[in-house]
């Protein structure tokens, strides 16, 4: 409703109540919407707060060993060290199974004047995979001219699944090896019937004497004996496991030839009526 009483008009307009006090309220609505949402935001965190997604393992080769592609490199491995002068085909049919007709004659390998060699025993020690559907082993070989040898034997699956030569081998290198270093335990066992429970019952468990060995066990104890028999000469130490559940001895022994060994066995003990009995040796038998 326009008013006129001066130099400028004023406009007057009617509007409902609530609109006017909502209006007004909203920006405390609002603020207290966005403070609900925050409690609620941080009350989720807490019970439930967002764990990192599990690294991708695609590129990492999850697939179980193929059992015939090994044995198959440990085969052809045997037949190509193996070798004898005086009987040169022989040994060129041993390859023959593993090459095509076409292939080069015995792979390219060319025989000394005189010697022969012979494969004492072999098996797979390393494996890569350089390309899609092949496989690089490396197989150990003892022989009993060369010592022990290394060879890298490349194996591919034809297309209708047959294992085969996918190149020529090579001789390497061993794998990397470690020294590590041989445990000594946390700390000596002091108590002298405790090492006197060891000392017995190691006695007893090398020279396989069960009756004997079972006055030292606990009633489920289950053990199970070495075959060939050992005589306990010696104790060096027998010292505390980490989990302070068990002691490791290092003793020395020899069988019945008079070869000697130093050898470590873990004896998991249990202290019950005031006596120590042993609960295991070094192994599990159900395991």
């Amino acid at each position: 409703m326009p008013v006129s009483g001066g130099k400028s008009d004023v406009l007057i307009t009617r509007r409902p109540m609530w609109r006017l006090r909502i209006a007004s309220d909203a920006p405390r609505y609002l603020l207290c919407a966005l403070s609900l949402a925050g409690i609620l935001a941080s009350a989720r965190f807490a019970i439930a707060p967002p764990r990192a997604s599990a690294p991708s393992t695609s590129g990492v080769s999850t697939a179980r060993p193929d059992l015939a592609a090994e044995g198959y490199a440990v085969l052809f491995a045997r037949s190509y060290l193996t070798w004898n002068a005086a009987d040169p085909e022989a040994a060129g049919h041993g390859l023959q199974q593993f090459v095509a007709a076409a292939a080069e004659p015995d792979l390219g390998r060319q025989l000394p004047a005189t010697g022969e060699q012979r494969v004492e025993w072999a098996e797979v020690v390393q494996e890569r995979e350089p390309r899609a559907g092949e496989h690089d082993y490396t197989v150990a070989a003892q022989t009993d001219t060369s010592g022990l040898v290394y060879l890298a034997v490349p194996i591919e699956r034809a297309p209708g699944g047959a294992v085969q030569l996918a190149a020529y081998p090579a001789f390497v290198g061993p794998p990397a090896l470690g020294t590590g270093a041989l445990q000594e335990g946390v700390r000596s066992v002091s108590d002298p019937s405790l090492r006197a429970v060891v000392g017995r019952a190691l006695r007893n468990y090398l020279a396989g004497e069960p009756s004997e060995l079972a006055a030292d066990l606990t009633a489920s104890a289950v053990v199970s004996l070495p075959e060939q028999g050992l005589s306990l000469t010696a104790i060096q130490r027998i010292a505390w496991d980490s989990d302070g559940r068990s002691v490791v001895a290092v003793i020395q022994a020899q069988d019945s030839r008079g070869e000697q060994y130093t050898l470590a066995y873990e004896l998991d003990v249990v202290q019950a009526q005031g006596r120590w009995e042993v609960s295991a040796v070094q192994m599990d038998p159900y395991s």
